[in-house]
């Protein structure tokens, strides 16, 4: 059943893979860079019950968080060119 569960998991990276690399706006491919992250931290989970590994279920958290932190700050940098950006700034000018 794991077994399958992670054939299933690979075919979806696979396809988030290709969007990422086809996808016609930025967005898209920002999209798919943060389904690429899920699907890796579902397959962690995966790959963690069929060696009976439970510790792999840590790292997916942490690489989870990583993944959350990596996307809104490429989301960041996309919508005003620059990471230090603040809003408080543009009030005052």
């Amino acid at each position: 059943m794991f077994a399958a569960a992670a054939a299933a998991i690979l075919a979806a990276l696979a396809l988030a893979i290709t969007r990422a690399i086809k996808g016609p706006t930025v967005f898209d491919r920002v999209l798919a860079g943060n389904a690429v992250g899920n699907l890796a931290i579902v397959l962690l989970a995966v790959v963690g019950f069929l060696t009976g590994r439970p510790e792999f279920l840590d790292v997916g958290l942490t690489y989870g968080l990583l993944n959350l932190i990596g996307t809104l700050a490429v989301l960041k940098f996309f919508r005003h060119g620059d990471l230090a950006y603040a809003a408080d700034e543009e009030q005052r000018s």
